[in-house]
């Protein structure tokens, strides 16, 4: 960590923290400031899926911190929401399909993480702390909070993950997951900033100390990338991923309930296949009544299994003698008996169940959720052809220790079965796809990511696509990848960037306060 001396501006800061209304007054750099904030939030946004445009994320955030520098708590708080809010609402622009009640609170809750990151950054440089070292670890603590509080998180939009589509990223997920990949890139973003400071103003030793920051950088990176963990191959599984909803809007209740369209649609696909398979995917939402006690689904997955010699996974909602209602992988065998299931364990809050129900009742757009989900309780593993095999339900494939707790259970492979129907043509999809690949290089492990809608993805143990489909398009993915057994640095030790961020921010906070507090007793002692 940075102890910022006079050159760093710490002297300056006690001016910064005056007062908010006074430092509006007296900085003519106001609005810039707020514009380079709202800037950072509009690139990094671009660096995200649908847009693709990774390496931007490089350098997105240096607007954010140049208005940062010299400014107080509440001031960096403040630059913080509004880049957050910019951010936040191209990311998750797909939540307008659920109204205005959704995407304001959620992206101003999103965006209370960068203003918290600002926050710390501001009262550590008033506690002699600062740089982009500071800042790095400031930020993957604030991605790890938002990413696991409140209502067990969301983490969506990771900085990290813009650079899914780079295989040097990928192999630092392998490492340290995207924490270690959003520290890379929040480092990078900072000391190229104060590297072009340098250069302006011919300050010889802060260019120094930029050039040879970011020289550590690349060279940890190159380190990383050349030492990456390869599992170890097990044997092949061949699939087929069934996407069988092409309808871009809600089903009447004539196709739902009449012609039951989800399950025929997908049982119409199925019969053109050919040859063997290890394992046939019908994806989330796939059946509408649980398959083990409908006489229709039961019959028609058992000649599907018996007909491939293939082990079938349908998705369907559940209901036990209780009543409670569980979204469900249920998994039959080769020979149409019925191995086992997974319940989704992280349910979606205000999707899969409503929070705070009883006091919320006045919002009208709850209805659309008549029935709270239950929770499952535990992680499954399947065998398929003699694999160990994990399977996971949307939403979950976006919580990087949840997948990984399947990993250290055996998983050679992690299939994710997924309905993004309600988001339509949005980038919901495509970030989907991206998570699913930083999951496969973060674990060492192929991904089959099987949507009812689109898009479904093949991604191998290293996070390269190799197949995707398009939006709303019935199709058959076939193909064999590659199981694989070993243990990678990030599902050995998890999140250890973020313990070690943890940790350097407390000893930053805990020097600063002592050193303060041994600074005004020396003041009372003086003459």
């Amino acid at each position: 960590m940075d102890d910022a001396g006079p050159e760093t501006g710490h002297a300056e800061t006690g001016h910064a923290e005056t007062g908010h209304a006074e430092t509006a007054r007296t900085d003519p750099l106001t609005f810039r400031r707020y514009l380079a904030a709202g800037l950072t939030g509009l690139f990094l946004a671009l660096s995200y899926p649908p847009f693709h445009l990774g390496l931007l994320a490089i350098v997105a955030l240096i607007p954010l911190f140049w208005a940062w520098r010299e400014a107080g708590v509440r001031r960096s708080a403040g630059l913080g929401f509004v880049g957050g809010v910019v951010y936040f609402a191209i990311v998750l622009f797909w939540v307008r399909y659920f109204g205005a009640v959704a995407i304001f609170p959620l992206v101003a809750a999103m965006a209370g993480s960068w203003a918290l990151v600002g926050a710390v950054v501001g009262w550590l440089r008033r506690l002699g702390f600062a740089g982009p070292w500071v800042t790095a670890a400031a930020w993957i603590l604030g991605e790890a909070i938002i990413g696991r509080w409140p209502l067990g998180g969301f983490p969506w939009g990771e900085v990290g993950l813009t650079l899914h589509d780079w295989g040097f990223a990928r192999s630092l997920a392998s490492w340290g997951g995207v924490a270690l990949v959003s520290f890379v890139v929040v480092a990078t973003n900072g000391w190229l900033l104060e590297l072009a400071l340098a250069v302006r103003r011919r300050e010889r030793r802060p260019l120094v100390s930029a050039v040879a920051s970011l020289a550590v950088v690349v060279l940890a990176v190159v380190v990383l990338n050349a030492a990456r963990f390869e599992p170890t191959p097990t044997g092949r599984l061949r699939y087929a991923l069934v996407q069988g909803n092409a309808k871009n809007r809600v089903l009447t209740q004539q196709e739902f309930y009449v012609d039951r369209y989800l399950p025929n649609s997908h049982f119409k696909l199925a019969a053109a296949l050919h040859g063997p398979y290890d394992v046939i995917v019908f994806p989330e939402s796939s059946m509408d009544r649980d398959p083990r006690v409908d006489p229709y689904l039961r019959q028609r997955i058992d000649n599907i299994a018996r007909r491939h010699h293939a082990t079938v996974i349908a998705n369907a909602i559940a209901h036990d003698s209780n009543g409670r209602s569980f979204n469900t992988n249920v998994v039959f065998r080769p020979d149409g008996t019925v191995e086992g299931t997974y319940a989704k364990q992280h349910l979606v809050p205000f999707g899969e169940y409503v929070p705070w129900r009883d006091h919320l009742g006045f919002i009208s757009e709850l209805q659309q959720i008549p029935v709270d989900f239950t929770p499952g309780h535990s992680r499954a593993i399947f065998r398929i052809n003699g694999h160990r095999v994990g399977t996971v339900i949307c939403f979950e494939s976006s919580f990087s220790p949840l997948v990984r707790e399947f990993v250290r259970k055996g998983s050679e492979a992690i299939i994710v079965t997924t309905n993004n129907r309600s988001y339509r043509r949005s980038g919901n999809s495509a970030q989907h796809v991206a998570m699913s690949q930083m999951r496969a290089a973060e674990t060492g492990r192929p991904v089959l990511h099987a949507s009812i809608s689109g898009i479904t993805a093949v991604i191998d143990a290293s996070g390269r696509v190799h197949t995707t489909t398009k939006l709303f398009v019935n199709q058959v993915v076939t193909g064999s990848i590659t199981t694989m057994r070993g243990e990678t640095p990030y599902v050995r030790w998890g999140d250890w960037a973020v313990t070690l961020s943890a940790v350097a921010i407390i000893a930053c906070s805990a020097v600063g306060l002592a050193r303060n507090r041994r600074g005004r007793g020396l003041g009372r002692e003086g003459p």
